[in-house]
């Protein structure tokens, strides 16, 4: 179980890092949102591949919720991960801070990609990137989670599935490409939580939606293959 955390932190940290460094390094004026998509998509793909054989490469709690939901996982298993990928984000988001500090133009009031909803204030750039609602970017939250959960649970039934890790990476950089004007995009509550936890103040305050929110839509998705209702096999 110790690989397991350890694997779930590692892969948590590399995610927050890459990222959301991304958008805080490079952002729109270097690569736009679709490099930032990319950048999202590509670190999950990596970590698939690099401790997928470890772990499952949960590196979101909310996929491990829908793994637990769906019948997958234990509740102690689900837990530890949990924490790993809640510490992982954390020191991820720290250590980008660390690397955007080192340059004179940046300043925390920046942000750190944290996500947010309404209009965005000019000060604290708390916020929707293009001022959605709050109801807008529970909508969407929901749904994307929902999406990238039944891509998960569906490729993972099988572990001679080569090309998993391609598919839920880009299912993961698609979700961002249409999102990231919206809530900046989290469908998972560890990527969230670590840079709200440095930002402080707007970010905290909207955390909850992107706990409440992901925990749904995945929970819809383990739900359905709880019930067997996405299922191939010849009983269903």
């Amino acid at each position: 179980m110790t690989n397991k955390l350890v694997a779930e932190f590692i892969g948590t940290f590399t995610l927050v890092l890459f990222g959301c460094g991304a958008a805080v390094l490079a952002g729109f004026g270097v690569v736009g949102q679709l490099g930032i998509a990319f950048a999202f998509g590509l670190a999950i793909v990596a970590m698939a591949y690099g401790i997928g054989p470890i772990s499952g490469c949960h590196v979101n709690p909310a996929v491990s919720f829908g793994a637990w939901v769906a019948g997958r996982m234990k509740t102690g298993d689900m837990l530890g991960y949990w924490v790993a990928q809640c510490l992982g984000a954390i020191v991820g988001a720290g250590v980008l801070l660390l690397i955007a500090s080192g340059s004179p133009d940046y300043t925390l009031a920046q942000g750190l990609g944290q996500n947010g909803y309404g209009v965005r204030d000019p000060i604290t750039n708390q916020g929707s990137p293009a001022d959605y609602s709050l109801l807008s970017g529970a909508i969407f939250e929901v749904v994307a989670t929902f999406i990238f959960l039944t891509v998960i649970l569906g490729v993972t039934r099988s572990a001679e599935n080569a090309f998993a890790g391609l598919a839920i990476g880009l299912t993961l950089t698609l979700i961002h490409i249409v999102g990231i004007q919206i809530t900046g995009v989290s469908v998972n509550p560890a990527r969230s939580l670590g840079p709200a936890v440095w930002v402080l103040g707007g970010a905290l305050v909207q955390l909850w939606l992107f706990i409440v929110m992901p925990m749904i839509g995945s929970g819809l998705a383990g739900c359905l293959f709880r019930t067997r209702l996405l299922n191939n096999d010849d009983a269903s």
